[in-house]
């Protein structure tokens, strides 16, 4: 249920908006991930494209990422004034009126839908259309407050930016970047949960459903091992699909394994303490993880 005590935050600002705030609405962090995994795709994909379309694909991308960010701070505003994690952010601060924040996500994800069609094909614009619709829509106003199962399908979202950079060079989709959606799919339960169980109290304030706030922490361990474990076959499918090469090969399987073995650790552990430090030393090195298996994937390719 929607938190309404707090929903009206404009009548609270107080600041002035600088452009370091309409930065942070954009959530730069989350859009640093799309944009290196499209461009990935982008890479990966056989055809040639202009480089001048190709930094126009990628700047949209971006805006449209950006443009999620944004709608998200909007939606959220209330339940990110109750979470130490999220007080700080420019609406709930105060920094930027609300119904800004919605327009500045309206007007930039318009722009970077249109843009992206006219520079490079209707096909790609609709994927980037569709993961912005599925990131607002059914993860940031539906699945986000009612299920834990939030992170799981809401994921989807933040793993098409491969098969939409993958999409502006072909105008088509196959099963390569599909493999590159599934990796970054599958990855982020266990991202997301680790940090869930050092934030379980946040969660718990703003009323969210994450897995160990309905389930508890035990629950939550066993989940993310699961997903460690579904995580090797998929991040070395590309060698095994001729995808990708002996140097892949040589760089994902020691990182999946290693994941695999960090997430067993937590979940052996009975220790509260422990369990904290693994679960934050899980989502450092899940996040390392992942650019380190794009970054080998360039590397493959070019080698």
């Amino acid at each position: 249920m929607k938190v309404d005590s707090l929903n009206n935050t404009d009548s609270f600002r107080k600041e002035d908006s600088s452009v370091e705030d309409y930065i942070s609405l954009l959530k730069p962090r989350v859009m640093i991930l799309a944009i290196f995994s499209s461009i990935c795709g982008l890479i990966l994909a056989p055809g040639n494209i202009h480089p001048f379309l190709s930094f126009v694909a990628i700047i949209c991308i971006s805006m449209g990422a950006g443009a999620s960010g944004a709608i998200n701070m909007w939606y959220d505003k209330d339940i990110d004034s109750l979470m130490n994690r999220t007080k700080n952010r420019p609406v709930p601060r105060g920094a930027i009126f609300s119904s800004n924040a919605l327009g500045f996500g309206v007007v930039l994800g318009l722009l970077s839908v249109l843009l992206l069609g006219l520079a490079t094909n209707y096909f790609a614009a609709f994927l980037l259309a569709s993961s912005i619709i599925f990131y607002i829509l059914i993860y940031t106003m539906w699945l986000k407050r009612r299920t834990h199962h939030n992170i799981v399908i809401g994921g989807a979202a933040g793993a098409l930016p491969p098969v939409i950079g993958w999409a502006i060079a072909t105008g088509s989709v196959s099963i390569e970047p599909i493999i590159l959606f599934l990796i970054i799919f599958v990855w982020t339960p266990s991202h997301f949960w680790a940090l869930s169980l050092f934030k379980s109290e946040d969660y718990k304030k703003a009323n969210i459903p994450m897995l160990p706030v309905t389930s508890g922490v035990e629950t939550t361990k066993k989940n993310i091992f699961v997903y460690s474990i579904l995580l090797f076959p998929v991040a070395i499918a590309p060698y095994y699909i001729d995808f990708l090469g002996l140097i892949y090969l040589l760089f994902s399987f020691p990182l999946s394994a290693y994941y695999i073995f960090i997430c067993f650790r937590l979940l052996r552990t009975k220790d509260k303490k422990s369990e904290r430090s693994i679960s934050k030393q899980i989502f450092a090195f899940s996040i390392l993880y992942l650019f380190a298996i794009f970054i080998s994937i360039l590397v493959d390719k070019f080698a």
